[in-house]
């Protein structure tokens, strides 16, 4: 057990609407730093809200050994946001003298409610925005505006993924001293390169040619992240090599458009692969066997999946954004694209994929650049400081 630098536990509320086995990015990160700093002697408890997936109980030790208290197992529709609020106000008061700090994560009708009571009791309040663009958006709606409001004048730090959600935070008034880079860690232990007896191994077992070349996305099938500019860039390639296969990991509400697209494009049955939502020991089966990860998303906060796949020494295509650029530099450990590029985008694989000397280096450059930035550790030393600076700094 590691304790913190003085030697003093510190003991925080973890507030998130959603949280494991609901899977994205911002419920992952906030499982993993739980977790990690219950190693290190701290106390966490996270408060979030129930219904399916999550498990019909109140009081709940998740796998990852982190204490979770499930507020809302009965509302549905939209009272569910309004009684989750109610609760975690309510949670926030009775659990007064059993936390120093009250973390929320990403925003909601739940922050509106708990950060009065937070001042009120005088605690600590961090808050962390879950990607680019959500501060434009709060200003639509006067709720959202009153959060930003509340924000402004009594969150100690509010915690941004990339420049450009430090910038947009700017704009919308915080200060430069209320701002802190925090990025989601990656396990790149469980996150490693495979062996090429291994790599052929799995790749025998998922029914992958031992000299295709994949390309690999990892993440929801949404709208969002950029999947049909991926499909047209990937026709442009296996037009060129018959050894090509797409393989795209996850589900989502996008998936029959994209099959059908595949289908208008040309690209045969054989040649892509939709695995669907696997667990994460799946997902590290397919990052071993890939040859190169793309995500040509217009928009994101801070991509775990990229970030995994680099763990597991993938280069990369990735679109240029702030996001992505703070993690690929370039010709370094992958090709940054335009938005929208299709073809940009095709050049971009088709140069990793005929390059393996290019793509050796890549892979190589790639994990160090984890390795040496958003290990576990790396990320849990940055919230130990932030917790006790804090403490410091308390509300008066």
């Amino acid at each position: 057990m590691v304790m913190n630098r003085t030697g003093a536990p510190i003991s925080f509320l973890l507030i998130s609407h959603t949280y494991p086995p609901v899977v994205g990015g911002s419920e992952v990160e906030a499982q993993r730093v739980c977790s990690a700093l219950i190693r290190r002697g701290h106390r966490a408890l996270v408060l979030c809200a129930g219904g399916d997936p999550m498990p019909p109980v109140r009081d709940w030790i998740d796998p990852a050994g982190v204490p979770v208290r499930i507020l809302t197992r009965r509302s549905r529709g939209k009272w569910k946001d309004k009684v989750f609020a109610a609760a975690v106000a309510r949670q926030l008061w009775q659990e007064r003298n059993n936390y120093d700090v009250v973390y929320f994560l990403m925003q909601g009708l739940h922050l509106a409610a708990g950060l009065p009571v937070a001042r009120l009791l005088k605690k600590p309040v961090c808050m962390k925005f879950g990607g680019s663009n959500v501060i434009p958006l709060l200003t639509h709606s006067a709720m959202g505006r009153l959060e930003l409001a509340w924000l402004r004048r009594w969150a100690n730090r509010i915690l941004v993924l990339n420049p450009g959600m430090t910038a947009e935070a700017r704009e919308y008034g915080f200060t430069d001293d209320q701002l802190l880079w925090m990025p989601n860690p990656c396990d790149p232990d469980e996150f490693s390169p495979a062996d090429s007896a291994a790599r052929a191994a799995l790749r025998r077992e998922l029914d992958i040619p031992h000299d295709a070349q994949v390309v690999l996305y990892v993440g929801r099938l949404s709208q969002e992240k950029g999947l049909l500019p991926l499909l047209r860039a990937f026709a442009m390639v296996s037009r060129k090599s018959a050894r090509t296969t797409l393989v795209l990991v996850g589900d989502g509400p996008q998936r029959p458009e994209l099959e059908s697209h595949g289908r208008e494009l040309g690209i045969p049955s054989t040649r892509i692969r939709f695995a669907g939502r696997v667990p994460i020991p799946g997902v590290v089966r397919w990052l071993r066997i890939a040859d190169v990860f793309c995500m040509l998303s217009p928009s994101e906060g801070f991509s775990c999946a990229l970030e995994e796949a680099m763990a597991a020494g993938l280069p990369s295509v990735v679109t240029d954004i702030p996001a992505n650029s703070q993690l690929v530099d370039d010709n370094v450990h992958g090709l940054l694209v335009p938005v929208d590029a299709d073809e940009a985008a095709a050049a971009a694989l088709w140069r990793i994929l005929q390059d393996p000397p290019l793509r050796d280096g890549m892979s190589r450059a790639a994990r160090q650049r984890i390795l040496d930035n958003y290990t576990l550790d790396h990320v849990c030393d940055r919230y130990e400081r932030l917790f006790e600076e804090m403490l410091r700094s308390r509300p008066g």
